[in-house]
């Protein structure tokens, strides 16, 4: 089996609903995205003989999936009052809402189907809340 890893950063605030603690409150994090992509054999045919996939293509995907999250306040739908994104959205801040607890979890099974869902066939997605503490998502 043929692996192939990126990797990419982004910076992202947001809050776990219904938690009893500190991050129950607002706060940020530099989160990091590890995609582990497989492949049973090489390509071998034109411009990627030799290869699993392009780096290049699989950079650019990761990073226009980053930056979709970067510098932003991403919060769970249903969790916050409607009258505070309205108050939020009026002051320009940049909101993205995902239908999952924002955990470090809950990010590696999105980047993992996201992925998939781009072709890449991916064996694992890695995403680290902190620089010691990630978690991972794999159906191997």
């Amino acid at each position: 089996m043929y692996y192939l890893t990126a990797e990419a950063e982004f910076d992202g605030a947001h809050f776990l609903s219904g938690y009893v603690g500190k991050c129950s409150n607002l706060h940020g994090h530099r989160w990091k995205v590890v995609l582990r992509i497989k492949a049973e054999s090489l390509q071998t045919e034109s411009q990627q003989r030799g290869m699993v996939v392009d780096f290049g293509d699989l950079k650019s995907a990761l990073k226009i999936e980053t930056d979709y999250f970067d510098h932003t306040f991403i919060y769970e739908a249903d969790t916050l009052k409607p009258a505070t994104v309205e108050a939020l959205q009026e002051e320009g801040f940049l909101m993205r809402v995902v239908d999952f607890r924002p955990t470090a979890e809950n990010f590696a099974r999105y980047f993992y189907d996201k992925f998939n869902d781009y072709g890449f066939n991916v064996a694992e997605a890695i995403v680290y809340e902190t620089p010691n503490n990630c978690a991972s998502y794999s159906e191997d």
